[in-house]
């Protein structure tokens, strides 16, 4: 290919896509009750979280174990993202999530005889959490795929923004329906009825004829291997759009992450407003909350559009929220700020979702979504150092703020390197004219 006709291919790939038909994706018949069975899903990923941490607590009193199950949910995502964005690439998504879905099933029931019979064991628990953190980095790609096959590139800027709010409400009611069934039902009980959410994602599977690569055509896919999935980072390095959305979901993971969640205690007992239970939930409740209302927010609008300027924005809007949360003594500001961070956050999120989808090529498309899901989700385990440890060095609103504001740097450092890219196409183009 001439030099020209490159600089022109990679100007075409920073351009924005078309937008998106507002919730095209829930009027899409194959693709809603896909989104409907994902948010049932991640409920019971949550509820499980909810059912298993406390009965670990009650049982063992250990901190160590409570950090370990951070690292176990996470790490997984770290190591193994890549190679099962390879295995989606080559194989039927439908099958690569139901696996998922039915180790999912498998870890709840495990946990639920362990606690009928009174055996468990830390080493045991240990096991679960890895397989638990392992079922969700096998689920992820394959699921990206899927909403590209439902949709197309036309409307995947609604699907990927619908999919994280359905992910957004799970999470959210996870611990309601969680804390419901441990009182309600018990621990053994309540974690093998969690087994029933797992259940209309899976049979929606096999109903339906989409398998990640229906769109794809006669698309040649390279052979599965841990080494032929890793020639993904020579690929994308090239790519400066995919490569600054990478980064910015894994800045974002890296220094607030999982931490904000469980730093909120602290927080909450900080800015107390009379009952401290109720100051923690609300808090909890507005940092999930905002990412519900930021996916209906940008379906109902539609102003904002899947660009690299957009996914800064958001960014930088997410650290700074993150920085004036850990440094305000006020209640009520602390609930709007987390509100808002929670909208940014999903904004930058599924911006960069869609352009790295959209970017990707066809035959390297889950091993690319792998690697975007490795630094989004698996630098999350990041985020236990750089706020958690920290934390308990300089204390919490400090290693939260710091965070902050390396987010809000490294933010605009990515920024400058998109633009320095960008001025260096333009003057490529003008040498090759």
């Amino acid at each position: 290919m001439c030099n020209a006709c490159g600089v022109a291919t990679h100007v075409l790939e920073t351009t924005a896509p078309a937008p998106a038909r507002k919730f095209a994706a829930l009027r899409n018949r194959d693709c809603r009750p896909y989104l409907f069975g994902t948010g049932l899903a991640m409920m019971a990923d949550n509820i499980e979280h909810v059912i298993t941490y406390w009965v670990l607590w009650q049982k063992f009193h250990s901190p160590a174990l409570a950090g370990f199950e951070v690292i176990s949910h996470w790490v997984p995502f770290l190591i193994f993202s890549v190679y099962f964005g390879s295995l989606a690439d080559r194989h039927d998504c439908r099958r690569l999530i139901q696996a998922a879905q039915v180790l999912f099933m498998a870890v709840s029931a495990a946990w639920g005889v362990l606690f009928l019979t009174g055996s468990l064991q830390i080493w045991q628990a240990c096991v679960l959490l890895v397989l638990h953190g392992c079922a969700g980095s096998l689920w992820t790609p394959g699921e990206q795929l899927m909403l590209h096959d439902f949709v197309g590139p036309e409307d995947l800027p609604s699907a990927v923004r619908l999919n994280a709010t359905f992910r957004s409400l799970g999470i959210l009611f996870g611990p309601v329906v969680g804390s419901a069934l441990l009182l309600g039902l018990g621990p053994t009980a309540g974690i093998f009825a969690n087994i029933v959410f797992y259940l209309p994602l899976t049979l929606f599977l096999f109903r339906t004829k989409f398998t990640g690569h229906t769109r794809d055509g006669g698309v040649i896919r390279p052979r599965v291997g841990v080494l032929d999935s890793l020639r993904v980072f020579r690929e994308v390095r090239s790519n400066r759009t995919m490569v600054s959305m990478i980064v910015l979901a894994g800045l974002g993971s890296l220094f607030v992450g999982a931490s904000m969640q469980t730093s909120m205690p602290i927080f909450a007992h900080d800015l107390g407003a009379g009952s401290a239970g109720l100051t923690y939930g609300v808090l909890l409740f507005a940092n999930g909350i905002g990412g519900v209302i930021g996916g209906v927010l940008l379906e109902a609008t539609g102003r904002i559009e899947p660009t690299v300027k957009a996914a800064v924005v958001s960014t930088a809007i997410y650290g700074l929220t993150s920085l004036f949360f850990a440094a305000t003594t006020s209640y009520p500001f602390a609930v709007v700020l987390l509100v808002i961070g929670g909208v940014a956050n999903l904004a930058s999120m599924s911006i960069g979702q869609t352009l790295v989808q959209l970017l990707a090529p066809a035959a390297d498309r889950g091993r690319v979504v792998g690697l975007y899901g490795m630094s989004a989700s698996g630098l999350r385990a990041g985020s236990g150092f750089t706020v958690g440890l920290a934390g308990a060095a300089i204390g919490v609103h400090w290693s939260l703020g710091l965070s902050a504001v390396a987010l809000c740097l490294g933010t605009a450092a990515t920024a400058l390197y998109v633009r320095q890219g960008r001025v260096g196409d333009r003057r490529a183009a003008r040498i090759a004219g």
